[in-house]
């Protein structure tokens, strides 16, 4: 499950599906990610460092916080 999981994210990551402009204006920046590392990333490290269920989890948790009003910044994974 967890392999599957890593390379589901590695494949959204490698697609240039999700990176087009509607997305930047969905989210209303030029920058696709608010925060360090990108979202992708910090799920990929979460689901490697805590397997499929919590990283995921937190993976969720951290794209629910990445909206317009938030500011970002560096976030690591706990």
């Amino acid at each position: 499950m967890k392999r599957l999981a890593l390379a589901f994210i590695r494949f959204y990551q490698k697609t240039s599906f999700f990176h087009k402009p509607i997305f930047r204006a969905l989210f209303m920046t030029d920058k696709m990610c608010r925060f360090t590392p990108t979202c992708s990333e910090y799920a990929y490290q979460a689901v490697e460092k805590y397997g499929s269920l919590k990283g995921l989890y937190l993976g969720f948790r951290r794209i629910i916080r990445c909206h317009p009003w938030n500011k970002g910044g560096i976030d690591p994974i706990p």
